[in-house]
């Protein structure tokens, strides 16, 4: 697999691009891009024109009708730019209230999955493929398997929003490996033998039992997170594995289920694993890793340095967080978290042709190099300076938070689409070698975004059912050998429809 690889390559060229950009917004040359305006030779701005785009927020909201970034754009496409920012928390309510009116705004996002699906058949979303051609910035930044996911042959209704495939790494307590005098773990075994002496060993030796070797969660909508490494490495499909052509639901996976959760029975069992994994929130095992809790943990590397380190360092000064590879499971296999991104970004059908080009034009900019520099980084003068060949950034940056709309909505594919130009590039090369190394370990779901007509109705509710199962036998109240029960319930409750449906559309797509 090479396509981080190829990433890696096209950053450290765009990085060498950086030192000569001068212009304004830190915009490479002309000759770095297909067109690093942005725009098509054949679109006209003569015309101002108003168009609306809807946002899912985080925290901070966003931004002003007078920010500086919504007057750049503004200016420089010729628009009245009017942003719709809605709490993540509410959006897809949000949704269905513009879809019960039918008034949807010009550009919007598209979180979940199955609403994508029955929307593009109702016709909400216009047909971009016969105007992509027209906008080589976009079409040459994003990789064809994730424009063409989710989408009919020969048509794109909507545009993928990128995300890192592996956001979360493994992560280890360094300095608690040197103080016990123990070596990086390599198998599972290995890993448990030294989860289990982080547990209880004294490793923050303040000589209290307060430590854990390694923690999890569950989620409300049935996913048991933060040992993604640990399932495949059993043997666990990432929800679903092709089967010589045949999709196979890791519900279905008994012998591989009852050999993980008697691991992490034992586990629970001895204080290894965190006792109050079932009612942990998805960001606990992180949070007791900064909080010199926690000894394992996955992470995000964009995050580690410039946040999780400096936060754990406050209570333990020589804690040191370093990378883990995936521990060999008994057959060998090794596998890290891997995210595949299904969310799209989607224009409104009822668009009129000059909207849909302007619209584009923004997207394309914000893939070319000039508009990737000022997505992520602001407007120069303003938001950072260039002198010579280095950066600065300056006040205004966390004031105005230019970089939300390549965090929340409109992403380049690129690893580093966290990284500013003023970061320092020794923190640069560690960031991006976490990503780098954790490459070889892809765990891909080959049914990615595809949801069944059973799943949309039933199937939340029969994962939670599945994983309460689980659970109980992770923690003692239920013999192993009842998984073979719960994996018959998930079938009969409606699991064998789910895998029908779904393996019909998983053959569409070939």
């Amino acid at each position: 697999m090479k396509k981080f690889s190829l990433l890696l390559c096209a950053f450290t060229a765009f990085a060498l691009v950086l030192a000569g950009c001068g212009d304004k917004g830190g915009g490479a040359s002309p000759a770095a891009s297909p067109s690093s305006s942005g725009a098509s030779q054949s679109d006209d701005t003569s015309k101002k024109l108003t168009l609306t785009m809807m946002v899912s927020t985080a925290a901070g909201g966003g931004w002003t009708d007078d920010h500086p970034m919504v007057k750049y754009l503004n200016d420089k496409f010729n628009i009245d730019l009017k942003f719709q920012w809605v709490p993540g928390d509410s959006y897809n309510e949000k949704l269905n209230v513009l879809a019960a009116s039918n008034n949807f705004p010009d550009l919007f996002q598209i979180w979940d999955a199955s609403t994508y699906s029955k929307w593009m058949q109702k016709g909400v979303f216009l047909d971009l493929q016969p105007l992509l051609a027209d906008y080589p910035n976009l079409v040459g930044n994003v990789t064809e398997e994730a424009m063409t996911m989710m989408n009919p042959k020969g048509k794109v209704f909507g545009l993928p929003m990128y995300a890192p495939a592996f956001r979360s790494n493994l992560s280890i307590r360094q300095d608690w490996l040197d103080k016990l005098g123990l070596k990086t773990p390599g198998t599972v075994d290995e890993f448990y033998e030294v989860a289990k002496a982080f547990a209880t060993k004294d490793p923050d030796g303040n000589g209290r039992p307060d430590t854990i070797g390694f923690s999890m969660s569950v989620s409300n909508s049935g996913d048991i997170l933060g040992i993604d490494y640990l399932k495949g490495a059993f043997g666990l499909a990432n929800r679903w594995k092709d089967d010589n052509g045949t999709l196979v639901a890791m519900q279905t996976q008994a012998e591989e289920w009852k050999a993980l959760a008697t691991y992490l029975r034992q586990a629970y069992s001895e204080g290894v694993l965190d006792k109050d994994f079932p009612v942990n929130k998805e960001r606990d095992p992180w949070n007791k890793l900064e909080g010199n809790t926690n000894g394992i943990a996955e992470v995000n590397p964009n995050e580690v340095y410039k946040q999780s380190v400096p936060t754990l360092q406050k209570l333990a000064p020589e804690a040191d967080i370093v990378q883990l590879d995936p521990p060999a499971g008994p057959t060998g296999l090794r596998f890290a978290n891997t995210i595949t991104s299904t969310t799209k970004i989607v224009l409104n059908a009822k668009l009129d042709e000059e909207k849909q080009k302007r619209i584009l034009q923004v997207i394309d900019f914000m893939f070319s190099d000039e508009g990737y520099i000022w997505s992520k980084n602001g407007i120069e003068g303003i938001h950072y300076t260039k002198n010579g060949d280095t950066y600065e950034k300056l006040d205004a940056f966390d004031n105005d938070r230019p970089q939300i709309l390549s965090t929340w909505f409109i992403r380049r594919f690129d690893p580093g689409i966290q990284i500013r130009l003023w970061d320092d590039k020794t923190y640069v090369d560690k960031v991006l070698a976490w990503f780098e190394k954790t490459e070889p370990y892809a765990w891909t779901n080959p049914a990615a975004g595809l949801i069944s007509e059973t799943f949309s109705k039933s199937g939340i509710q029969l994962d939670q059912k599945f994983s309460a199962a689980i659970v109980k036998v992770i923690t003692g109240s239920a013999p192993v050998e009842s998984i073979d029960d719960a994996v018959k319930a998930w079938r009969d409750g409606g699991g064998d429809k789910i895998i029908e449906e779904t393996n019909a559309l998983y053959a569409e797509l070939k």
